[in-house]
């Protein structure tokens, strides 16, 4: 991955971080890795831990960034979800939301979105 992209990605992170911050969840972890994969942001939401994906995008070309958590990506979450709360023996509930941060080309935030709840793991 080019050095933009992860510094592309790095941003539409923090920006997230930063409104989940100030929507009162408490952030856990950010970047988790295991060998499926990586998980953008771990939070808890009170008593409900909360695995997030962050999808940044440039324009619309290539659709809503909440587009881009397709079929294939939801179901990466629900096993990297899974692999979190084996590793770290979470017993209480979770849910699988999506950040969606929309910037312009200069880097400045369009729009930002918050689904809870977003993928829902059988």
């Amino acid at each position: 991955m080019s050095d933009s992209r992860k510094q592309f990605g790095a941003l539409g992170e923090r920006l997230a971080a930063e409104m989940l911050i100030r929507r009162g969840l408490t952030l856990v972890a950010r970047n988790w890795r295991c060998p499926l994969g990586e998980i953008d942001i771990i939070a808890q939401d009170g008593d409900v831990l909360a695995i997030i994906e962050v999808k940044a995008r440039r324009g619309r070309s290539a659709g809503t960034p909440e587009q881009g958590v397709d079929a294939r990506k939801q179901r990466r979450l629900c096993e990297l979800g899974q692999c979190y709360i084996e590793n770290v023996g979470w017993d209480g509930d979770v849910r699988i939301d999506v950040v969606g941060v929309e910037l312009s080309s200069a880097g400045q935030l369009l729009r930002i979105s918050y689904w809870k709840e977003a993928i829902e793991c059988l």
